[in-house]
């Protein structure tokens, strides 16, 4: 019987595992999508498009799904998806940024307006947070790429602003608008990326104790496993002994 249990798990596991990846790749594909619609259907020609393109490769989403979604974009059925960002503050006072898409803006607002009630947060107007953070451009390669020295150095020819190496990868920073440009000179020296995107980053963080930290995580965990929402950004810090006590 254990080892009838133990398949059950891990057949648990795996369907729990396939549904988290069907979720990714439907907020990669509505991505794609949107960012066709929003210029040309040609990621050479369209940068938004070539960056969402560049973030579903990185994810293993197979190449029908990707151009499914482009396909989408030019059809009659497409939906109309609505950008929308909500600011508030969770557990701790810690600053929440959320990047929605969205097609009922108004069933959107009211899920993610009780997502930060139910965790004893408060969602505030666009913009209470946002200036505590900076629009960036934020460019990730596998360790394997290169030596810290070689992506420095590349990152530098390439127009980049910093490069933060440690023993599993390089995050390249970049001004925002410089985006595209920079990860189109990158990958002609490194090769593709495992991820080119905006990102919010904080200007500064707020360490959380054990109780706030498992508060603001049960928050995230619930925006991010919205439908609606496409990226979660905090300006909370919690420490390498809170995470192994709180798995």
């Amino acid at each position: 019987m254990a080892g009838h249990s133990q398949f059950k798990n891990i057949m648990h596991r795996k369907g729990r595992q396939d549904a988290v990846r069907a979720k990714l790749f439907s907020k990669l594909g509505r991505e794609i999508t949107v960012a066709a619609k929003s210029g040309l259907p040609d990621p050479a020609m369209n940068p938004r498009l070539r960056l969402a393109v560049a973030a579903a490769k990185a994810q293993s989403m197979p190449k029908d799904n990707i151009q499914r979604a482009i396909n989408k974009a030019s059809g009659g059925d497409a939906d109309n998806y609505e950008e929308v960002r909500y600011e508030g503050y969770g557990p701790g006072g810690v600053a929440v940024i959320v990047e929605a898409l969205t097609d009922n803006r108004n069933r959107t607002a009211a899920a993610v307006r009780s997502y930060f009630t139910k965790s004893g947060g408060a969602m505030g107007e666009t913009g209470s947070v946002a200036f505590m953070f900076s629009r960036v451009g934020e460019i990730v390669y596998p360790a394997k790429a290169g030596s810290p020295d070689e992506v420095l150095e590349a990152a530098i020819e390439a127009g980049a602003d910093d490069v933060e190496s440690d023993e599993e990868s390089h995050v390249v920073t970049c001004a925002f608008e410089d985006l595209n440009e920079v990860s189109k000179a990158l990958e002609a020296k490194l090769g593709e990326a495992e991820a080119a995107k905006a990102v919010w980053r904080p200007s500064t963080t707020t360490a959380l104790d054990e109780d706030k930290a498992v508060s603001l995580l049960k928050l995230v965990d619930a925006l991010d496993d919205d439908d609606d929402v496409q990226n979660v950004y905090g300006n909370y810090e919690i420490s390498e002994e809170i995470m192994a006590k709180i798995g």
